[in-house]
């Protein structure tokens, strides 16, 4: 599996499960992706969770605590930017209409963080790395290969971004939809997408997607492993095949086996 250490600020770096059973969780991921998970006590008994393919990172995984099921966090996956400052980052965010959910804080010594919420909604996280720099796998299944946001005010997120990580956006008309490309300079790092009615009472977010091997075995194994498949496989003109799904705990993730 190929690996990566170097990123430019304004690219995903990490992802981040927080569930309700670790242990179910950890079980799920590992029967569909092959992962494996290396806990480590994070205090007053909780712990956190490296998840690996082979020797490379890929993400991490914790239990959602009492307090933040008691605010209505549900299970999901979180994304997150590298930046150079997370605390310059916050006051940006703030300056251009989004929110600050978690001040910047020290993950002990090896990196600083917060979590924000963009202008339409969507949650997202920053990593300023000191000892670490993020996820060290790319590319091959189970890995992290596209952040997708969904919002119902593309103008307004597009905006947003724009100012704070410096990314361009660039449509592409796909059928009857309008898809905007995300770009740092010539390298994309996501894309973003206006909700439909079929997203029901769905909040604004962002989506991460895992690359597979075979499409219909990933779903067949999340399936039987104890997933709802949302969004049964589709294909996307020029990429590969798609499928929105949610682990057993309720986390959403969707998997993409890549044909270009």
């Amino acid at each position: 599996m190929p690996e990566t250490t170097v990123r430019a600020p304004g690219t995903f770096c990490w992802v981040e499960v927080g569930t309700t059973n670790r242990e179910g969780a950890k079980s799920f991921y590992r029967t569909l992706f092959g992962w494996k998970a290396d806990d480590s006590p994070a205090g007053d008994g909780s712990f956190y969770t490296m998840l690996r393919q082979g020797e490379n990172e890929i993400g991490g995984l914790y239990e959602l605590s009492p307090e933040m099921r008691s605010h209505g966090v549900p299970p999901h996956w979180m994304s997150y930017v590298l930046v150079t400052s997370a605390d310059e980052t916050a006051a940006k965010v703030k300056s251009l209409g989004g929110n600050v959910a978690v001040e910047p804080f020290d993950v002990m010594d090896i990196g600083r963080m917060a979590v924000f919420g963009d202008p339409t909604g969507a949650t997202f996280a920053v990593w300023q790395p000191k000892k670490h720099s993020g996820s060290t796998a790319m590319g091959g299944h189970g890995t992290p290969c596209w952040y997708e946001l969904c919002t119902r005010d593309t103008a307004k997120a597009g905006a947003f971004y724009h100012g704070l990580f410096g990314w361009n956006l660039v449509p592409r008309e796909m059928g009857e939809m309008t898809y905007t490309m995300l770009m740092l300079g010539d390298a994309s790092v996501g894309g973003m997408m206006e909700m439909t009615p079929e997203f029901g009472d769905a909040p604004p977010h962002w989506m991460v997607y895992f690359e597979v091997k075979n499409i219909d075995e990933s779903v067949a194994t999340a399936q039987k492993a104890g997933a709802t498949v949302v969004v049964p496989k589709m294909p996307v003109v020029g990429v590969g095949e798609l499928s929105l799904i949610t682990d057993p705990q309720g986390a959403h993730l969707s998997i993409i086996e890549l044909k270009a």
